[in-house]
């Protein structure tokens, strides 16, 4: 019988959850339970009673997207009289902006774009980091599965200039569920294999990279389980993703509104962020979503595995336009932490501490 003594044993002992245990914990344990084993391992990986935090912006340079996913309100067609492309300067603007109210970098990604020449993101990165000196979290791995097959390049080849530009780091973006089955449902251009791949050819060239779930989009339990277990197999090759962020889907202003109106409950999210916590101890740091679920869950998740409680968002455009309008200020954010009896540490994106000034 399945005990949170015998998980405790498993844990302590570095051993790993099966899929046939993770199921089990997730459909039959009770909740405090859950909650109990996921806090433990995050004080056993944070014993420092600390839960850190981002000031950054997400800049969308462009809306242009030639993949037609089916739980995105954010992309455009090409063609589309509502697409665009940022300019150079009107990134940089941004950046600015950011810089002045204590920003460390930028989470810089966008759409699928079919024509833009690659030196425009090349170009773009050695300015931004010889202007700036920012962190550069930039282009999750559709993208760079997408400069590797239009510009003709190997995904190495793209990721070695990409990095000689100045890229920081890689966001886990386009993760969704890591299971085609599901992918090809919801039309996404990167299977799931493409996804692992650009992350494994990041970690080998030293690029950090972060992984993401996007869940509440039709999937079953066992999807889920499969993709952390990918997750989780990647990472004991390479040892690259320095975080995991779970999160759930806004089906405002998407083709999944009629088919899935309601949102993932705070109580379902926090089992699923714990039981992630349980199954990725090999990925140290756990972001908790509170842009999707709001900074009531966000509370919760810091006694529940999280030792991260993410970003400001000073600005996003791809999930608030698909209903998710939680807004935080710095302030705020450490408000939360100090509340919950915890010491606010501020970071970059490659969670690097850094001073407060």
């Amino acid at each position: 019988m399945l005990t949170s003594t015998s998980i405790t044993k498993t844990i302590e002992n570095n051993g790993k959850l099966t899929p046939e245990i993770a199921l089990e914990m997730i459909t039959e344990m009770p909740s405090q339970e859950l909650f109990t084993l996921a806090n433990e391992v995050r004080i056993r990986l944070h014993p420092e009673k600390t839960i850190s935090y981002v000031v950054d912006r997400n800049i969308n340079y462009s809306n242009i997207c030639t993949s037609v996913c089916t739980f995105c309100a954010f992309y455009r067609k090409p063609g589309s009289a509502d697409g665009y492309v940022l300019s150079h300067e009107e990134i940089f603007h941004k950046v600015e902006e950011m810089i002045s109210i204590g920003g460390s970098g930028v989470l810089m990604q966008g759409g699928l774009h079919p024509d833009l020449p690659f030196e425009y993101y090349e170009t773009l990165l050695r300015e931004l980091k010889s202007r700036y000196k920012i962190y550069l979290h930039c282009f999750s791995p559709p993208e760079i599965d997408n400069f590797s097959k239009i510009y003709k390049m190997s995904v190495e080849e793209v990721l070695v200039k990409l990095k000689a530009a100045g890229l920081n780091s890689i966001p886990g973006g386009g993760g969704e569920i890591l299971v085609d089955e599901i992918r090809r449902r919801r039309r996404t251009e990167c299977n799931a294999q493409e996804w692992l791949y650009v992350m494994e050819v990041a970690h080998n060239l030293g690029i950090p990279t972060t992984a993401t779930m996007t869940f509440g989009m039709g999937e079953t339990i066992e999807h889920r389980i499969e993709h952390l277990e990918r997750l989780y197999q990647l990472q004991e090759k390479t040892n690259g993703f320095i975080a995991f962020i779970p999160w759930t889907l806004q089906p405002d202003n998407t083709p999944l509104w009629k088919k899935y109106p309601d949102r993932v409950s705070g109580e379902e999210y926090l089992r699923w962020f714990a039981l992630a916590r349980i199954y990725l101890q090999n990925i140290k740091n756990h972001q908790v979503s509170w842009l999707t679920q709001g900074l009531d869950v966000g509370r919760k998740a810091l006694h529940y595995g999280a030792n991260d409680i993410g970003s400001t968002m000073i600005e996003e455009n791809v999930i608030s336009k698909a209903g998710a309008n939680h807004k935080a200020t710095e302030e705020m954010l450490r408000e939360v932490i100090i509340s919950e009896g915890f010491t606010p540490v501020k970071r970059n994106a490659g969670y690097h501490p850094l001073a407060i000034g």
